[in-house]
């Protein structure tokens, strides 16, 4: 059975995986190789090598969406953005975190949950080495440096470097809510603003410090918490001179000192700020001071 098997098999002279003999395996194994793309675009001739892709491209530009959820009717571009979706309506989550259980819908979304509890951040800007543990991270961020703002408003014409923030300001013209509170059905511009209303309903604290336990609903607050956190723990093991080091750093451009003679308070200019641009924790050598303060924030979260 296994010679016959083998007597019928086309093996990939390029990686020698073994296929059925036949064209419609055959000539996508040389054109996965050889780089070779039959396949055009007839919209922006954007050049394909399997015909399965090139069809996938076309309905972004004819809007064709021929796949339909079956609980809603929803229609889909895609086979995979219909598989995604209708594990919303079956609340299937196959992807489980090992370090804390916490289940997904989307491989993506799993392996990058995992990252938060690893630290490991395997993509890095080529401009300043920062490195993030997500590819849309890294991308949203190189757009700070390369000023690319590739999405316009449709009213006035305004750019953004991220498709959701396009988005978002679009609605302040419409005046569109899409997303509606499933509790007490106030209506918001924004995915993120809802849930965030939704758990002033469910009391639901998603984010722990890891620190104290202490619980947040909100991840702005849960990050200032820890924040606090990592601060008192570096003055606490550093040396005076290395708190003082940090206290010049801390962003406080301003002091305040009572007058001797009329015993009131006034504000004036912080002279003993240090201009440095050294971190004093690992020594890097940073570019500005809003750099500077973003790499300690680093340290901090770490």
């Amino acid at each position: 059975m296994a010679k016959e098997i083998l007597r019928n098999a086309h093996e990939s002279k390029h990686c020698g995986q073994l296929f059925d003999k036949t064209a419609a395996y055959k000539e996508p194994d040389e054109r996965t190789h050889t780089g070779k793309k039959l396949y055009t675009c007839k919209h922006c001739k954007k050049c394909f090598t399997q015909s399965s892709s090139w069809k996938r491209h076309e309905r972004i530009h004819t809007g064709e969406k021929p796949y339909a959820c079956k609980h809603c009717k929803k229609t889909f571009a895609w086979s995979f953005s219909l598989k995604l979706h209708e594990r919303i309506h079956t609340g299937e989550k196959p992807y489980t975190c090992k370090h804390c259980k916490k289940c997904f819908t989307q491989s993506s979304n799993w392996k990058q949950h995992e990252r938060s509890h690893t630290g490991e951040k395997p993509y890095t800007c080529k401009h300043c080495k920062k490195t993030f543990g997500w590819s849309l991270s890294l991308k949203l961020h190189e757009r700070s440096h390369t000023g690319e703002k590739p999405y316009a408003c449709n009213h006035c014409k305004k750019c953004f470097s991220d498709l959701r923030s396009c988005k978002r300001h679009e609605r302040t013209h419409t005046g569109e809510n899409p997303y509606a509170c499933r509790h007490c059905k106030k209506c918001f511009n924004d995915l993120g603003n809802c849930k965030s209303h939704e758990r002033s309903h469910t009391g639901e604290k998603p984010y722990t410090c890891k620190h104290c336990e202490k619980a947040f609903s909100q991840s702005s607050s849960w990050k200032v918490h820890e924040r606090k956190h990592a601060i008192d723990s570096y003055l606490k093991r550093t040396q005076d001179g290395q708190q003082l080091e940090l206290s010049k750093h801390l962003p406080e451009p301003t002091a305040t000192h009572v007058n001797k003679d009329s015993g009131s308070s006034v504000m004036e200019e912080n002279s003993s700020q240090v201009e440095s641009l050294t971190c004093w924790i690992c020594q890097e050598e940073l570019s500005s001071k809003t750099a500077l303060v973003q790499h300690y924030d680093d340290h901090m979260m770490r």
